[in-house]
């Protein structure tokens, strides 16, 4: 079984300017699973959202927490207000979760070395929040699903291989299976057990199949897919294997390969294997898998099949390609798995049957109307959170809920999340950014992410550049901000010498009045990156390279110049973070006269960061006033200082460098928190791009650090400089 897909096009209907009418999902909630730790707790333990489910009512969400052994909580009778409900503690690690009536069924997993895996069905009283009930399984479960009719419980047993062991490939014992039993609440009893053999299906490994997801359907059939085994199966409610098949492979051709800090969608694979994880059934006949892939394969986009073997719809690179054009690919995983879906839920809104695609890796969810299942339209692409693991719909609601697994709280980062959406009349609210149109000589998507510096122009048109997290594709990002998203609508390469330009860190942009673009780059010494400007012209070609004076490289540090800006002949620069000889809490604002090469500084006073650091990230001239951003490093409810500040022009009088330096005074103009916060999410750490349109319409842009231990959310929205934000 194969498919051969050649140049696949966004099959993406992302159309600008929604009509009010448009039904969008948009996010309403977002809830932090730390915020269900009781009082006293240890706040900083790893938390996390993996796989959810809600209660018949739509009332109450359940989800599972690896790494605290439990089982989460959240009151959603205010959608837009979710409440913690607590904890509930478990004998072992949850790996799922399914509820049936006033009762949740949790997988858990209490294997205590790969040889020798173990776990048990646990019941619990979603009132009393105690468990009622218990049912060894023979193994170490994985996935569980519920009859729709409430009958029975589903269980994939997958006995997980020893990756580390030899090669790590599967043929270790002892082999999965699938389980079933009837789903009793307290009652449940354990003698209706039974299990259901999967080995001698598949040809990869027919003796060790590692049953990885399982899925039932209104007439009580249950779809698992063997995923290392590239393998589906098809099992009637009383045990009978009904089908099974290969889950076949694609040739991808224009996909990115290579992870060398550059968006190069040019190679080539030829008979991926998809290596299904997440199955759900579309209706009775139909079912959707996402092709995570895990040994062999990952075909990086997602298929219906008909239950009787054949293949209704092959998504191919399409979906890809649309996280692509939405700046949520994650070019660090390229060489593995790409987007790498991995969720799917599937429900029907008002009479629209709907398929949601969770791509873990780009933190995104894909929405399709698959009204016609041959041919499903994307419709959205909704900002998950970090690493969607689980879905829930709630049709009834007209909610949708993603669980997200990455907590970064090693890393003083923001905590796992579980976000909830609405679907409801009106504009989608992301993406805010797409350069969706925009084709590459092969017809590819061209790719951008980790935004930094803008600059406007007087035909109402931003250029935007990249940062060194794309070192090998330095690149000017044209935005129209007049279309809703906002469309890249071209892209400029920077080059030296024909290739690619090296040791760059762009960080702001400003024209030069000659057609080109003057550009300063963040340097760091011990990484050969010099701080310096360059001078580009139209064509991305750099022309002219200025270091800095001695003046200034004998006090310099890490955390450069983050922003340029040009008045008259001479071009202002902010430097992030104090250097050796700045008094505390103060930074220089750089100056460089283009004509005389004279160079000269004041000093700008930041605000004393609550924790962490603060500076500054943007410097644009306008009119009487040069506006620059401050903020501090900090991310979600730790944010304390993300804001625009005004200073006189006249005040940008540049002393001699080596001397006492003037400190410039400054003006609130707005505070950023409310604006970051306008599509439910949690405040994004890195605001860095601000570009004043010639009417005085300001747009600020948040970096999305190229989609590494990041959500991969761009916020890009105009702001107007004359009001301040409502706190």
């Amino acid at each position: 079984m194969t498919t051969r897909l050649m140049t696949c096009a966004s099959m993406i209907a992302l159309v600008a300017g929604s009509a009010a009418a448009e039904m969008n999902f948009n996010r309403i909630a977002s809830f932090a699973t730390v915020d269900n730790m009781a009082a006293g707790e240890d706040q900083n333990r790893e938390t996390s959202a993996e796989i959810i489910a809600a209660t018949d009512d739509g009332m109450t969400l359940v989800y599972t927490d690896s790494p605290l052994g439990t089982i989460g909580m959240i009151d959603i009778t205010d959608p837009q207000n979710p409440a913690p409900m607590g904890n509930v503690s478990l004998n072992g690690e949850p790996t799922s979760v399914a509820i049936v009536g006033d009762y949740a069924y949790v997988g858990v997993n209490t294997s205590e070395s790969y040889t020798a895996p173990s776990g048990h069905l646990a019941v619990i009283d979603l009132a009393s929040k105690e468990q009622v009930a218990e049912c060894d399984l023979g193994g170490q479960p994985d996935s569980i699903a519920a009859a729709k009719d409430g009958s029975f419980i589903a269980v994939a047993i997958e006995n997980e291989r020893d990756e580390d062991l030899g090669d790590g490939r599967t043929g270790q014992m002892p082999a999965g299976n699938l389980v079933a039993v009837a789903a009793g609440g307290m009652k449940t009893d354990c003698s209706t057990l039974k299990t259901v053999a999967m080995t001698g299906l598949a040809t990869v490994s027919p003796e060790d199949p590692e049953p990885e997801f399982v899925d039932v359907n209104g007439l009580g059939e249950i779809v698992v897919t063997l995923q290392e085994n590239n393998h589906l199966a098809v099992v009637a409610a009383d045990g009978t294997i009904l089908n099974h098949f290969s889950a076949g492979f694609v040739d991808l051709q224009n996909v990115d390969l290579d992870e060398e800090r550059a968006l190069t969608f040019d190679g080539t694979q030829l008979d991926r294997v998809r290596e299904p994880d997440a199955v759900k059934w579309l209706d009775d006949d139909h079912f959707v898998i996402a092709n995570e892939g895990d040994m062999d394969g990952g075909s990086r986009g997602w298929t219906i099949f008909n239950k009787n073997g054949s293949e209704v719809f092959e998504a191919g690179l399409s979906f890809e390609y649309a996280v692509v054009e939405a700046g949520h690919y994650p070019e660090k995983r390229s060489g593995n798995k790409g987007v790498e879906p991995e969720s799917i839920e599937t429900a029907t809104y008002g009479e629209t049957p709907m398929i949601f695609v969770g791509a873990e890796r780009s933190s995104i969810v894909g929405v399709y109307d698959a009204s016609n299942p041959a041919a499903p339209v994307l419709k959205q692409l909704l900002p998950s959170g970090v690493g969607p693991e689980g879905f829930v719909a709630i049709p009834e609601r007209n909610l949708f809920i993603s669980a997200n697994e990455v907590d970064f709280i090693e890393d003083g980062g923001v905590r796992a999340h579980v976000m909830v959406f609405e679907l409801q009349d009106g504009a989608a609210q992301y993406p805010m950014l797409t350069s969706a149109g925009l084709k590459q000589d092969n017809g590819s998507p061209v790719g951008w992410g980790a935004i930094s510096g803008m600059v406007a122009d007087d035909d109402g048109m931003i250029y935007a550049v990249n940062d060194s997290f794309y070192g090998q594709q330095p690149s000017i990002f044209t935005i129209d901000p007049a279309q809703t998203p906002a469309r890249i609508v071209d892209v400029t390469r920077v080059t030296r010498a024909g290739f690619p330009a090296q040791k760059l860190d762009m960080e702001g942009i400003t024209l030069d009045g000659k057609g080109g673009y003057w550009i300063a780059s963040e340097g760091r010494t011990d990484r050969v990156i010099p701080h310096a400007l360059y001078n580009v012209n139209a064509k991305g070609e750099i022309k002219k390279e200025i270091g800095l004076p001695a003046e200034l490289m004998a006090v310099e540090k890490r955390f450069g110049f983050e922003g340029i800006t040009k008045v008259g002949d001479t071009l202002w620069m902010v430097v992030q973070r104090e250097w050796k000889d700045d008094p505390k809490n103060h930074v220089k604002l750089v100056s460089y006269n283009i004509e005389t090469e004279e160079w000269g500084a004041v000093l700008y006073k930041k605000a004393e960061p609550a924790k962490g650091w603060v500076g500054l990230s943007e410097i644009v001239a306008h009119g009487d006033y040069v506006y620059v951003i401050e903020r501090d490093n900090q991310i979600g409810t730790a944010a304390v200082t993300k804001k625009i500040y005004r200073i006189p022009a006249a005040e940008m009088v540049p002393a001699p460098l080596g001397g006492e330096l003037p400190v410039v005074t400054k003006e609130e103009v707005r505070d950023l928190i409310p604006d970051l916060l306008q599509t439910n999410g949690y405040v994004q750490d890195k605001v860095e791009g601000l570009a004043i349109l010639s009417d005085g319409t300001a747009f600020v842009s948040t970096d999305n650090d190229g989609v590494d231990d990041h959500s991969g959310e761009t916020l890009f929205f105009p702001v107007d400089l004359m009001t301040k934000a409502v706190n």
